[in-house]
């Protein structure tokens, strides 16, 4: 039990670490590309690739944030005493699963079959206007 939380802390602590290490990097991206705009970055095709890296700073911190809040929600079950058994069934997930993603909360049997409901609702969702069923 003891190895498990330490590997959790462990896992969040890391996150959290590349979190702030992002973080700096976007501040320190919006001041250059300010500062820049009378110099000769503001060439249409750096300003492009200035744009793409800060999406993808973003789009990499939004996953670690989502990571570390279910980190901490994974200490919080092993606390409660909930860690590792699977929130759908209530068997327990696979030991092997959990030290791949220790945060995950579904054994493999219900995580599949909720990726295929998804799926499924996805398809039929977009066949009627377009919309991706984004915001489930």
């Amino acid at each position: 039990m003891e190895e498990i939380k330490q590997r959790l802390e462990s896992e969040l602590n890391h996150a959290v670490g590349r979190i702030r290490q992002l973080g700096g990097a976007v501040a320190l991206e919006e001041f250059s590309g300010a500062v820049a705009e009378n110099s000769s970055l503001a060439d249409e095709v750096d300003a492009i690739c200035l744009n793409e890296d800060r999406e993808m700073s973003f789009a990499t911190r939004s996953m670690l944030v989502e990571r570390a809040n279910k980190l901490a929600e994974a200490l919080e079950r092993l606390r409660g005493g909930e860690y590792g058994l699977c929130e759908e069934c209530g068997e327990a997930i696979a030991p092997a699963r959990l030290r791949v993603m220790p945060e995950v909360t579904t054994c493999v049997r219900c995580q599949d079959r909720l990726e295929r409901t998804h799926h499924r609702l996805r398809a039929v969702g977009a066949g009627f206007d377009g919309d991706d069923l984004e915001d489930e």
